[in-house]
């Protein structure tokens, strides 16, 4: 049997395991007409009107490197915040701008709140000849088709016969998007995600509890939070429909800010749903962590990946794939150089890495493979790659 095919028919295998979690990043939802970072930061910046916030941003988007997006800005204006509050004057000089606490607090809401705006009807900017298309209420660009074919492809097909001897499939998003849960229940997929309730629903799932053992076919842990999820006076966190004003909320729990969520993870909710990722891939027995869409652009997840696959009795295998037009990125290109690198499977469009070995099963004319995609991934979970070989 050939190299090629043997690591084929290893990444089949793992993809049927009974035992198994996925990590989807943003990519998962760009067709849907979610944008990427770099298209959600200009339309949030498009969409800040008012004269105060858009010079306090603007002054903040000088501080930062070019290529910053707005979880970086809201990073940034998050530790601002916290030094003008400890500032004398309540107040803070920002280059050559005095800035009031209070202006920075409600910038940061106006960002959250145009971030939750685009994520919730869709944004797709302008691209060749095709004009911008801005989701609005009642006029939503948002699909769910490429969800709705990877659940009901990852519960009806690749897991046929498995419910009785397998616990839940774990999906560990770091999307803020509702589109995983609704394919889920558009499939008819019982799931948990810490919340109890109807379309108001209270969270009651807290660091250190233990995840329900029956009832699931699959646990939704939302790394990043959601657009749904608000932050109440009392410290509860609430999953609310969009422009309802109760229960009373502070705040829209939106994101996991880049240069503070060492700190950010130390309190629920975060604290919780990253310990869950943690235990997931802390497992003694055999396991699978399959990536899609995720660019692997947060160190902090970077990091509990790598930290659980290195342990010496640990027996995950993580099947990542992504784009390798501009790249592997730097933890991937180091850990195919690991100990554990004959646990790691890269599937790209340029072919199939395992370990150190690949690039395996490059396209025979030279073309770019699609089974990184996220509706590729789809077809080879139900297909297999015999296809596409």
């Amino acid at each position: 049997m050939s190299n090629d095919r043997d690591a084929i028919e290893q990444i089949e295998q793992h993809l049927m395991s009974p035992n198994q979690a996925w990590l989807l990043g943003a990519g998962i939802s760009k067709n849907a007409g979610v944008p990427l970072m770099d298209p959600l930061t200009d339309r949030v910046r498009k969409k800040i009107v008012a004269l105060e916030d858009k010079l306090v941003l603007d002054v903040l988007f000088e501080e930062l490197p070019v290529k910053s997006h707005v979880e970086h800005l809201l990073s940034h204006l998050g530790d601002y915040v916290a030094l003008a509050e400890r500032a004398k004057h309540d107040e803070i000089k920002i280059g050559a701008s005095t800035v009031k606490t209070e202006a920075l607090r409600h910038a940061h809401a106006e960002v959250v709140q145009s971030i939750a705006e685009t994520v919730r009807w869709g944004y797709r900017p302008a691209h060749d000849e095709v004009p911008e298309q801005v989701g609005g209420p009642g006029q939503s660009i948002i699909s769910i088709d490429e969800h709705r074919a990877f659940v009901q492809t990852l519960f009806r097909t690749t897991q046929a016969g498995l419910q009785e001897r397998r616990g839940p499939v774990r999906l560990f998003t770091t999307n803020y998007d509702t589109l995983i849960e609704d394919a889920l229940s558009l499939c008819s997929i019982p799931y948990w995600d810490g919340f109890s309730g109807g379309a108001v629903a209270f969270r009651n799932f807290s660091f250190g509890e233990a995840e329900p053992a029956t009832g699931h076919r699959a646990h939704l842990i939302k790394l990043h939070g959601s657009i749904d999820w608000r932050l109440g006076d009392d410290g509860r966190v609430w999953r609310v429909r969009d422009g309802d004003q109760y229960p009373a909320t502070a705040t829209r729990v939106l994101i996991h800010p880049q240069s503070t969520k060492y700190t950010a993870t130390q309190r629920d909710p975060f604290a919780a749903q990253f310990d869950l990722l943690r235990r997931s891939l802390a497992t003694k027995s055999d396991n699978v962590l399959a990536v899609c869409g995720y660019s692997f652009g947060d160190e902090h997840i970077n990091l509990e990946i790598e930290y659980a696959l290195s342990a010496p009795d640990n027996r995950t295998t993580a099947i990542a794939f992504l784009c390798e037009t501009n790249g592997m990125p730097d933890c991937i290109t180091k850990w195919r150089a690991s100990s554990w690198a004959k646990r790691l499977y890269v599937v790209t469009d340029k072919g199939v890495y395992a370990g150190s070995n690949g690039p395996l099963h490059a396209d025979k004319n030279g073309g770019a493979r699609d089974w990184w995609t996220f509706s590729g991934v789809t077809k080879l979970l139900k297909d297999g790659a015999g296809g596409q070989l």
